[in-house]
């Protein structure tokens, strides 16, 4: 098993649905209160790849990334057209949009991630594969520079300062972001008949943990 740093055809992902998934257990008590429990500290996200696809040269391209990454065995990065920047849909990514820690003076890397918050309540999330040269960093509210002050493991999403930040810092950061991802079958059906007539094939695609 491995993943390819190689991202899923974003025009051919973009007409694609789907979205987060959560696991919830639920026990309804004799008294008809629940007790609601999860495994899953994060959302795991699923999509139909196959709603993005228009005509059989789309298709074609589709077949050769199902192929390169033979079927499920290899992950690759996707582009969720619903949610892939540090900010707002409508914005760019500054350096501030996330609040990623504090410095305590000694620590130089840092994960990226990003908050949701709604009410009193808020989840952050690993962000793994943020997309090249979309990282923008800052420290105690300054804009630092990347090659000059940090340097980005795109292939984990950690970002590294050349100096500790100092204590009480806040290190923040705003970016872009792809999904690790494979494919969630091994065989694709389609006809080319029905395909012509408007009736696309079913590709699943699904989020791996990194």
């Amino acid at each position: 098993m491995a993943f390819h740093e190689v991202r899923f055809p974003a025009n051919l992902s973009f007409g694609a649905i789907g979205g987060p998934e959560r696991r919830t257990e639920i026990v309804t008590l004799a008294s008809g209160f629940e007790e609601r429990n999860t495994p899953w500290a994060h959302a795991r996200r699923r999509f139909d790849a196959g709603m993005g696809l228009r005509s059989l040269d789309d298709l074609a391209e589709v077949v050769a990334f199902f192929e390169a990454r033979a079927g499920q065995l290899h992950g690759f990065r996707w582009k969720d057209w619903s949610d892939f920047k540090s900010c707002l849909p409508s914005a760019m990514p500054r350096f501030d949009d996330q609040v990623l820690a504090r410095g305590d003076g000694r620590e130089r890397s840092f994960s990226l991630s990003k908050a949701y918050r709604s009410g009193e309540a808020t989840y952050r999330r690993p962000i793994t594969k943020p997309v090249a040269e979309s990282v923008r960093a800052g420290i105690g509210g300054d804009e630092v520079f990347l090659g000059t002050h940090y340097s980005v493991d795109h292939r984990t999403g950690t970002i590294t300062f050349s100096e500790a930040p100092e204590v009480g810092a806040d290190i923040t950061a705003g970016f872009e972001f792809d999904l690790p991802v494979r494919f969630d079958t091994d065989r694709i059906a389609v006809s080319v008949a029905s395909f012509q007539a408007g009736q696309v094939p079913d590709i699943p695609v699904v989020e791996v943990r990194i």
